[in-house]
């Protein structure tokens, strides 16, 4: 097992038990307790496992955990379906023999996605797996505004959002950022040698106290569909649905899409902002 891989899998494990309070899993919580959460020892009676197999788990040493074991932690721990597929992520990377990196594969959006993004009336964008912007359509320009003509190194959703005064367009960025941070942290679980997800993930670090409590916290999520609202200067306050979509021959962008409810006062204020704007301006970043 690799060092890093093992320290990622003991530190996840090291907050889910933290987050378990005893009464939630049929346990007294007792008078006298000094640690948040679950004991190491419990959490091990709870799954079936040894006390002392546990605490090597959490303290990153050498053990290599069944997908049966793994299931059983996750049971005890009231793992979410996103949080066990996260949890048998990181033992299979701790299980497999470091590789030499190769090069990694520009995020690249197919000139057929980059029409579709052209012709749609839906304000939509293409994001890179770390949420990079690649490419948006017209009426996503218009929400973005001045997003889209920052360097196309800072052009990222979570750079955008961790600063507070961003709350003045984003009525609802704080609980956007932690679930963008979630949504970062499965993808970079998935290639944490990646380039770009190291200078991201240690920009943000750097830059955002607020980006680094939440990465801490370890939190996952695989979101395939959310909610935003966006102040704009223009129209005022629209509350906007999302849905994200693989983008076909693709490995790693996906298009979001935001979308109003039909004839609802949100959906004029989108209406109005197309009428308003030139929604001719190219899409690529």
């Amino acid at each position: 097992m690799s060092e890093d891989s093992r320290r990622a899998l003991a530190e996840f494990l090291r907050t889910r038990r933290t987050r378990v309070r005893p009464q939630d899993v049929g346990l007294e919580p007792g008078p006298r307790r000094r640690v948040a959460g679950l004991r190491r020892e419990e959490l091990a009676l709870l799954a079936g496992v040894s006390a002392d197999y546990y605490q090597r788990l959490e303290q990153g040493r050498d053990v290599r955990p069944s997908d049966q074991v793994l299931d059983a932690i996750g049971r005890a721990l009231n793992f979410t379906a996103e949080e066990s597929r996260h949890l048998h992520g990181l033992a299979t990377a701790a299980r497999t023999r470091a590789r030499a990196p190769r090069p990694p594969e520009p995020d690249v959006v197919p000139p057929t996605t980059l029409r579709l993004l052209r012709s749609m009336t839906a304000p939509a964008i293409a994001v890179s797996r770390f949420l990079d912007v690649l490419a948006w359509s017209p009426l996503a320009g218009a929400l973005l505004g001045e997003f889209t003509r920052l360097p196309t190194a800072e052009r990222n959703l979570l750079a955008l959002l961790v600063h507070p005064e961003a709350d003045q367009s984003c009525p609802n960025r704080a609980a956007t950022v932690a679930e963008l941070t979630a949504m970062l942290r499965t993808q970079v679980t998935a290639d944490p040698a990646h380039p770009r997800a190291v200078e991201l993930v240690g920009g943000l670090a750097v830059r955002s106290d607020e980006f680094a409590t939440l990465w801490a916290r370890h939190d996952v999520a695989d979101a395939t569909r959310g909610q935003l609202r966006v102040n704009h200067p223009l129209v005022g306050e629209i509350n906007l649905d999302w849905d994200a979509y693989p983008i076909p021959g693709a490995a790693g962008p996906a298009l979001i899409v935001y979308t109003a409810e039909e004839a609802s006062p949100d959906a004029e204020r989108l209406q109005l902002l197309a009428g308003l704007v030139d929604t001719s301006t190219a899409v690529r970043g």
